[in-house]
């Protein structure tokens, strides 16, 4: 997710499919979701993901869920510690934590907050969080808040997850090493940040090493635009309905691709053929998705998890269907589950006749004894 809505929908109806959206994925047997914070620019309406995760917990199961992420220099960084434990306690554990700067600038310009001094407050927050987290007791004055003998007065639930937010610098990569956390790679498959990915992993672990942490494979997450049809033609009529609107909104967020490049095509096949192509995005198939992941997996040496950039490329409806043929076909070919069956299934039929037969030798068997006991009987 962030997740990403075309305006002009009702925010109270959108803000209950995102709700059903994870009870859904919980159902198809997704792993986590990552909810994110955002104030300002009109599709992106999930204010708090703490409040969101709370609301959703109550009507899921399994799956996780992530602040993906929360916005560190809005947040004076006890009462967010404070917010995120008491979190973890009323999801019984299946809370992940997600630090990051701030994404919108429109945010932090409402908050009159600078740009420019986002990642160092990011920095200087997640330094206090991470203590509070370990039960340590704060006294810290910076420009910006005041802890004066902060301890947070119930410890966590749970060894929870916790992720630091990254593009194409290194910098998020660095600061999740420093303190041997995860890393949410959230524009892994843009082709500048993709041709970063081995290197902020590579800095990722190094920085990791050099803070005497050993970081885990497992726990980098790559995200991603996708969505899948059961053809290519039904993925691009789907797409119709919401690709170009998403992709104009963040090309007024978020630095996309070259500057100094052409612009992307007007038209939505060719621009849909020119993602495709690039690896930015998926539009097609099961099998497109497969070679994606596969694709990043290669260019990486492995990861943990792959993440959906949650957003109204197709309608509610086709996008309900774009994850469970995800979870039909795709997350089981990662994880081994349909050979078993596949392999049982062509045994079966390797061998002709032989099991109809033997089923049907039995079955005259027990006709004939019958007819024998009647017989005597008789």
């Amino acid at each position: 997710m962030p997740p990403m809505h075309k305006t002009g929908v009702n925010p109270t109806l959108a803000l209950q499919r995102d709700l059903k959206l994870l009870e859904h994925l919980d159902e198809l047997g997704y792993h986590e979701a990552w909810i994110g914070e955002h104030h300002s620019a009109g599709s992106e309406l999930i204010a708090s993901p703490e409040v969101m995760i709370a609301a959703a917990a109550e009507r899921t199961k399994y799956i996780k869920l992530g602040t993906g992420v929360n916005s560190l220099p809005y947040h004076h960084p006890f009462m967010l510690a404070d917010r995120i434990v008491m979190l973890d306690h009323l999801t019984r554990g299946r809370m992940m934590f997600g630090a990051g700067p701030g994404q919108l600038t429109s945010d932090a310009h409402m908050l009159g907050i600078d740009p420019m001094t986002q990642r160092p407050r990011m920095e200087q927050s997640l330094d206090v969080m991470m203590r509070l987290f370990r039960g340590e007791t704060v006294t810290e004055q910076t420009d910006w808040y005041t802890c004066n003998e902060a301890v947070l007065q119930i410890k966590p639930y749970s060894n929870f997850d916790i992720a630091v937010a990254s593009s194409v610098s290194p910098s998020g990569s660095k600061l999740a090493g420093k303190y041997g956390v995860g890393l949410i790679s959230i524009a892994a498959t843009e082709p500048a940040a993709f041709q970063m990915l081995d290197y902020n992993l590579k800095v990722w672990e190094d920085e990791a090493q050099r803070h005497g942490h050993v970081v885990d494979r497992s726990k980098a997450r790559l995200m991603g635009p996708m969505h899948i049809a059961e053809t290519m033609e039904k993925a691009r009529e789907n797409c119709r309905y919401g690709l170009q609107w998403i992709w104009d909104y963040l090309g007024h967020i978020i630095p996309l691709g070259d500057p100094n490049g052409p612009p992307p095509p007007t038209d939505i096949d060719d621009f849909i053929d020119q993602a495709n192509e690039s690896g930015r995005m998926v539009i097609g198939t099961p099998d497109m998705a497969i070679a994606q992941i596969e694709r990043l997996q290669e260019k990486t040496g492995g990861f943990g998890c792959y993440l959906f950039m949650g957003a109204d490329m197709a309608d509610w409806h086709q996008t309900l269907r774009s994850y469970e043929l995800f979870a039909e076909q795709v997350m089981p070919h990662f994880t081994g589950q349909l050979a078993g069956p596949q392999a049982s299934y062509d045994k079966i039929i390797g061998a002709g006749s032989r099991w109809v037969d033997a089923t049907l030798g039995a079955q005259l068997t027990a006709i004939a004894d019958y007819e024998e006991l009647k017989a005597k009987r008789s």
